[in-house]
């Protein structure tokens, strides 16, 4: 169900791209052919580019897609491989997404409290909406990084030789 949920949301939130594609050029024209400009289309390309990443975090460690410094895991064999990930999952993007949701939930409820909007007159007025999404994809991160450790977990468990043990699902 995890697995499911952040898929979605993953394969969901790659659509903006393509939004914030076509409302750039629609600003440019604005802008340069029609000399308007078009406070609420430029900020709801900074949404936009905001929720791809926020969103997008959970969606990238689940599909291995991350950043990572190979020269010395690819030559790794797959239970070390395993060792270090679930390392990683508990020493440091465990503790980095709780830290995330900690501290930011303060400052995702003053906002919500003001229901802050964009300092420009004619900007959007969901600035809170956009805040909410850091403890947001800081939780599904979390999520993503638990169901990966208990799949490493399982990994490193399975007795060599025994398929019906599997890390997959």
């Amino acid at each position: 169900m995890i697995d499911r949920l952040i898929d979605v949301i993953g394969r969901s939130t790659a659509w903006l791209t393509l939004a914030m594609v076509a409302v750039t050029c629609v600003t440019l024209i604005l802008r340069y052919g029609f000399d308007m400009g078009a406070i609420m289309l430029q900020e709801s390309v900074l949404y936009m580019h905001g929720a791809v990443f926020m969103l997008g975090f959970s969606y990238t460690l689940q599909h291995d897609e991350h950043v990572r410094v190979d020269l010395v895991y690819s030559r790794m064999s797959d239970r070390r491989r395993s060792m270090v990930n679930l390392a990683g999952h508990f020493v440091l993007m465990t503790p980095l997404c709780l830290a995330l949701t900690f501290f930011s939930l303060d400052y995702v409820a003053n906002s919500w409290s003001i229901l802050e909007g964009s300092q420009e007159v004619d900007g959007i007025r969901g600035v809170y909406l956009l805040k909410t999404l850091i403890p947001a994809s800081a939780c599904l991160l979390l999520l993503q990084t638990g169901l990966l450790a208990v799949r490493e977990i399982q990994r490193l468990t399975t007795k060599a030789g025994n398929p019906t043990h599997t890390a997959h699902g």
